[in-house]
């Protein structure tokens, strides 16, 4: 006898929609769609050391990244599995330069689909987590094929986003602007199956995540920030533990069940992040805003920033509500 409901994820977003009335399940439909998707990549992850799909497919993203085989495969799965269904009106992926246009022949809908087809694929031949992040918006165009316009929107004005981690278990974990979900996929009925509902992250932690091996690219704020956190301090639970496994979203995915923050600086080189705000940093604010965290750039809220460009870049504090807020004090003290 089974004493809990079975939720698949298709059940939890219709369910979802019901609550919603005047929904058209146009955004059902998204999910469900991007979800197949999903699916294909992840046959394809967890084959990948014995079919000739690892290793560099000879290409640079628009980036400057060393294209993976596998991210090619991901990145032309998603546009296929999405081009053609009436729901979108363009698509934007980290692994392209430019916009890509829903193909002429096809109807096209009201939602704009961007995505990072598979992040941390520099650890792919290490066998080390990877995953796939994916942010919905309504169009901002009247109709026809989608603009650039379209896609560089302020995070704030998301309808939905998530993230996948193909790692001992593949799990989706998305926001619809009601609370954040975590589904785990059961290889043996091919489903995402709800395993996380309405996850909160702590309001503190007492792990750090950051590479700090660019400690010395770091702006001061950053540098007292880290040495803070190592200080011993039974009164405020420190030193922290620092824990950084190089894949962004196998980090952020810790730090969103256990608390705690991820950093990525800025390089003073650069005067500048590394992060993709709209492919990257966007999707994963909305989702630990809607936990109960907080996501900065370093002077402003994330979801706050107005993009200029489709690959724009930018540093990125995001976590616990209480760890960001003490970083960001000593940014802002320098």
């Amino acid at each position: 006898m089974i004493d809990s409901k079975i939720v698949t994820l298709e059940r939890h977003i219709i369910e979802g929609e019901r609550s919603h009335p005047g929904a058209t399940g146009h955004f059902s439909n998204v999910l469900r769609d991007l979800s197949l998707a999903i699916k294909i990549i992840w046959r394809e992850v967890s084959k990948a050391g014995l079919v000739n799909i690892l290793g560099a497919a000879g290409t640079q993203n628009v980036s400057g990244d060393q294209v993976k085989k596998l991210d090619v495969f991901a990145d032309e799965v998603i546009y296929k599995a999405m081009d053609h269904t009436g729901h979108l009106c363009v698509m934007g992926s980290e692994e392209n330069e430019d916009i890509m246009k829903i193909p002429e022949q096809y109807p096209k809908g009201k939602y704009v689909l961007l995505y990072d087809p598979l992040d941390g694929s520099s650890n792919i031949d290490a066998n080390v987590s990877i995953g796939t992040i994916f942010s919905l918006y309504r169009r901002v165009s009247n109709s026809g094929d989608g603009t650039l316009e379209d896609c560089i929107q302020p995070g704030y004005k998301q309808i939905a986003a998530g993230y996948v981690v193909f790692g001992s278990s593949t799990m989706l974990v998305y926001t619809a602007g009601d609370g954040v979900h975590g589904f785990t996929l059961d290889p043996s009925i091919g489903e995402f199956l709800l395993s996380h509902e309405d996850i909160k992250i702590p309001k503190r932690g007492k792990i750090y995540s950051v590479n700090e091996g660019n400690y010395k690219w770091w702006e001061s704020g950053v540098k007292k920030y880290i040495k803070y956190l190592q200080e011993e301090d039974k009164e405020t639970n420190r030193p922290y533990t620092g824990r950084y496994i190089g894949s962004m979203i196998a980090d952020i995915h810790r730090t969103l069940l256990y608390g705690g923050i991820y950093l990525y600086p800025k390089d003073i080189r650069t005067n500048n992040g590394k992060l993709r705000l709209m492919y990257e940093c966007n999707p994963i604010a909305f989702i630990v805003e809607q936990a109960g965290g907080r996501a900065i750039d370093g002077n402003r809220r994330i979801l706050d920033v107005v993009p200029s460009s489709l690959h724009q870049r930018t540093p990125l504090y995001i976590g616990s509500e209480e760890d960001v807020s003490i970083c960001e004090k000593f940014l802002k003290e320098g």
